[in-house]
């Protein structure tokens, strides 16, 4: 694909935006070798982001460095975030703002647990004010992105006041989405030291809130980069979830200086896997999913995004949806600490 930006232009016009960095980049690109024989279909690769930035780390710490440098930059001494109980988001948020002194206010709507356990009780340590506020805030396939950002944003000046600094919902903004095409830069580099060929070279990564799909889908398209990308919406969360995740990846292109209008079909996003309509909390083939990466490569996954996810890749890979020669490179998101609070033997 010719016409692109070189990823040392890209990177130039990434350095407009101010930002902090934290250690660990670029992260680990790891061949799963042993998992590759097993299955017997694409050569596996998995992408470490799980160990990158504050707070046990995850893919929300490459958003983390632009939100945070620029509430640094427009002085802003509040934070307010929102997201699930074992949000990994709203946990590296806290970290991030316990590094610089800045107060964190993370929104949950639900009832207050009787005893914060994963991701709750690091938020707790980690300094957080969490509000716990029972009444609903979207995530249930009943509103769109957009419409439950305004929502909380406004519930956030009541709660915690005007002059917090507002990061929406799995960092869902232009802002956070930067880093993410950092990323599609520093993959493409990584598979390319690695001799994958990027025609034939997939990225696989669950979509909670479609920042990490969007980012990566403007980048490798900012790069005119073969490689292509495909998210696994494992919650359903979202009413018209392709068509912001094709808003915010145009408004991410048009940003760094490039028009380009994306379409929701264009989107390359497919619904999670097929629980098996098992007796628990968490599906007995999710379980098996976690099990397996566990058990074949030592790589722990979390019972909320990236095991779901693995199993939807699994799904993908029995059903002969790539080739031999093709590669997969999943994208390890993080999120261990919710495996404590998963309350289901694995």
């Amino acid at each position: 694909m010719a016409g692109g930006l070189t990823a040392a232009e890209l990177e130039r016009r990434l350095a407009a935006f101010p930002r902090l960095r934290y250690a660990g980049l670029p992260t680990p690109l790891e061949e799963l070798g042993r998992l590759s024989s097993q299955l017997g279909g694409p050569r596996l690769w998995i992408k470490r982001d799980d160990g990158f930035g504050p707070g046990l780390g995850g893919n929300k710490g490459r958003a983390l460095e632009f939100f945070m440098a620029d509430l640094l930059r427009k002085g802003q001494r509040k934070a307010v975030t929102f997201g699930s109980l074992q949000s990994n988001h709203a946990r590296m948020t806290a970290a991030a703002c316990a590094q610089v002194g800045v107060e964190a206010h993370l929104l949950f709507f639900a009832r207050r647990p009787p005893h914060p356990e994963g991701n709750l009780l690091l938020d707790a340590l980690f300094g957080a004010h969490m509000h716990y506020i029972p009444f609903g805030g979207g995530g249930d396939g009943s509103m769109t992105l957009e419409t439950t950002n305004r929502l909380v944003r406004l519930v956030a000046r009541l709660w915690v006041g005007r002059d917090a600094y507002f990061i929406p919902v799995g960092g869902h903004h232009v802002t956070g989405c930067l880093g993410y095409v950092a990323a599609a830069a520093e993959i493409q580099a990584q598979a390319a030291s690695l001799g994958l060929p990027p025609a034939r070279t997939t990225v696989v990564m669950a979509a909670g809130t479609g920042s990490t799909l969007a980012g990566m889908l403007a980048g490798f398209y900012l790069l005119r980069s073969p490689i292509r990308v495909l998210g696994l919406d494992v919650e359903n969360l979202w009413k018209g979830f392709p068509a912001s995740v094709a808003r915010l990846a145009g408004a991410l292109c048009a940003t760094l200086g490039e028009e380009r209008r994306f379409r929701p079909e264009e989107i390359p996003l497919l619904g999670g896997p097929s629980p098996d309509h098992g007796d628990g909390r968490l599906a007995a083939n999710f379980r098996s999913a976690i099990r397996l990466m566990a058990q074949s490569e030592g790589i722990v996954l979390d019972p909320v995004f990236t095991g779901k996810a693995f199993a939807g890749l699994l799904e993908l890979i029995d059903r002969g949806e790539f080739g031999e020669e093709e590669h997969v490179i999943f994208l390890h998101t993080g999120g261990l600490p919710s495996l404590w609070a998963c309350g289901d033997p694995l």
